[in-house]
């Protein structure tokens, strides 16, 4: 089976230098892949040229001629822009050119282009932003939502709840993967109403065995492994992001200054070298590159903006990773199942 992902070349803070790379690296490096590349033509075959691959049967060019930049509306974006090549890339999956969609572009456009081309799953209110970080137990914490919902219902978190757990199963073959929900303590009366709420809701879905409550998580949790996924808005999973990845920049840097301080110093981080690179590996957030828009009839994947070839090559990986594992089935069969439990539910109240 050829898993085909379409990638937008040019979006991001570096365009096709970046993305035209990653795509050639992974194609080289991955035998069941077929990579469209979607962009200004003219420029992603000079891109190739550069890195003498420009004629690869599994690689292939689809023009668009407008490009969405970060300072675009959206009313830009979806209305004025319609052959731009984040829309021209999200319209393969919907023509069925593609499986899935990658794009490290204007993270607003993306939601609200991939929705109105796209559409929502069934019995979806909001598609939202998951991604992992890493924890001590050297394994992946999913937290969702990042950035495309600031302000969430119950029922929204209960959703996402829902979601990341189809996700998790898929990609890491965790049957029962815990769920935890963001909060200021870990005791039921803490947090505002909305995280009150969204606490009853989920351990409902618990109760009936739809997910896996661990209960309310805190900052630290994420880290440590607590849960296997992490339940927030995206206004606070957005902050938690940046900050983390803020921080393992920050520590690098420090560690970085303080080893060349002098030449003790510098002896000390020979001698620890191995360490500190693979302290290096598991903390770099670039290896953790490559958010899922969950909720939609298509797998869409957004890269940071900033990401450098390397990181963005971990991008496709993620699309690779969600399309091979049927992500979109397990998600559209775990909201049909919330539905039908809930109209067991009404019935059963109807008795009563």
């Amino acid at each position: 089976m050829i898993i085909r992902i379409s990638i937008d070349c040019m979006g991001g803070d570096h365009g096709p230098a970046v993305t035209v790379a990653a795509a050639v690296s992974f194609v080289k490096r991955t035998e069941d892949v077929q990579i469209i590349l979607v962009g200004q033509e003219l420029i992603i075959r000079s891109e190739l040229k550069k890195q003498k691959f420009d004629h690869h049967p599994r690689l292939t060019i689809v023009n668009a001629s407008e490009v969405v930049t970060m300072e675009d509306s959206l009313e830009v974006a979806l209305r004025r822009k319609k052959n731009s090549s984040m829309r021209v890339a999200i319209n393969q999956i919907k023509d069925e050119q593609a499986d899935v969609c990658v794009s490290a572009g204007n993270t607003g456009a993306l939601m609200a282009i991939s929705r109105f081309v796209l559409k929502t799953l069934p019995n979806v209110d909001r598609p939202a932003i998951c991604s992992i970080l890493p924890n001590q137990k050297n394994k992946p914490t999913y937290v969702l939502d990042l950035g495309a919902n600031v302000d969430c219902e119950p029922k929204h978190l209960q959703q996402f709840a829902i979601m990341a757990t189809a996700l998790v199963t898929a990609v890491e073959g965790i049957e029962k993967p815990t769920v935890g929900l963001l909060n200021v303590g870990e005791e039921d009366i803490k947090g505002n109403e909305v995280v009150k709420q969204s606490v009853q809701l989920l351990r409902d879905e618990h109760t009936q065995g739809v997910i896996n409550f661990y209960g309310n998580v805190e900052g630290n949790d994420i880290f440590a492994g607590t849960t296997d996924i992490v339940v927030c808005d995206g206004f606070v999973g957005n902050v938690t992001l940046k900050a983390a990845e803020g921080l393992g920049r920050f520590v690098k840097t420090v560690l970085a200054a303080e080893f060349k301080r002098n030449i003790i110093t510098r002896l000390g981080a020979l001698i620890a070298y191995g360490a500190l690179k693979a302290i290096g590996h598991r903390l770099n957030p670039s290896n953790y590159n490559g958010g899922s828009l969950l909720g939609l009839r298509g797998l869409v994947i957004k890269s940071h903006g900033s990401a450098d070839a390397y990181s963005f090559e971990w991008a496709i990986q993620r699309a690779y990773d969600a399309s091979r594992n049927g992500v979109l089935d397990h998600i559209a069969s775990a909201m049909k199942e919330l539905v039908g439990q809930s109209a067991s539910d009404e019935t059963v109240k109807d008795k009563d």
